[in-house]
């Protein structure tokens, strides 16, 4: 893992794409603290050619897919499949899904597969505050982070394992539990993403970013 507070570490300039909603200016500063030479835009342009990029939000999983749609989507597959590592994070990383249920059905990106659902009713809803990861995989992500660290959620919707294989098993890479197990890391190749915000998650938080942007970086200084 990079070491926190060396700036410009990476090659690769992170591009946080701003749809509207997200925790921007914390999430830049966090990225710029491990290492990262950070740019939120809306401009096609700079993230069709960015090697490295971070897909944020907070609320409702509409507004932001309807801001992305047209130029700025068709900008960010177009970055995926010329080789840009991706990170969907909190409604982001919803997004990043076949279709979510809040307000009826909508479309997602499909960069992941399935369905995002609202958390039981039986629980507190919104599930707000920290809470710990279960079932985390060997992935490069979690480098040097301790199973079962804490990371802050705030969220009412989630991708679930379930028994029609709505999200598969294969692309869950750690759950957590509020009232039911949720995906709370998932991943397929360059295209990874949380439930939780690692940008308000302190220590693991930062590491989880860092291993992140230290992937991006690996597989754009070989190519």
């Amino acid at each position: 893992m990079t070491e926190l507070n060396d700036p410009s570490q990476f090659a690769a300039e992170t591009i946080v794409i701003d749809a509207g909603v997200g925790n921007l200016d914390n999430l830049a500063r966090a990225l710029r603290h491990v290492g990262g030479d950070c740019r939120v835009t809306t401009d096609p342009q700079v993230i069709s050619s960015a090697k490295c990029l971070v897909l944020p939000g907070v609320g409702a999983f509409r507004p932001p897919r309807e801001t992305l749609r047209g130029a700025m989507e068709e900008a960010l597959r177009s970055a995926v499949d010329h080789g840009a590592w991706l990170l969907g994070i909190c409604v982001g990383f919803q997004l990043l899904f076949d279709r979510g249920e809040e307000f009826g059905n909508t479309d997602g990106l499909g960069l992941l597969p399935g369905v995002v659902r609202q958390l039981p009713d039986d629980v507190p809803i919104p599930h707000i505050g920290w809470n710990q990861l279960h079932d985390e995989t060997s992935h490069a992500l979690f480098a040097g982070i301790p199973s079962g660290s804490y990371f802050y959620f705030v969220h009412s919707f989630a991708p679930h394992a379930t028994s029609d294989s709505l999200c598969p098993d294969s692309t869950c890479l750690a759950r957590a539990t509020h009232g039911v197990p949720f995906i709370a890391v998932a991943g397929r190749g360059r295209i990874l993403g949380t439930q939780f915000h690692p940008e308000r998650s302190g220590p693991a938080g930062l590491s989880l970013l860092s291993n992140f942007l230290e992937l991006a970086h690996a597989a754009d200084s070989s190519d």
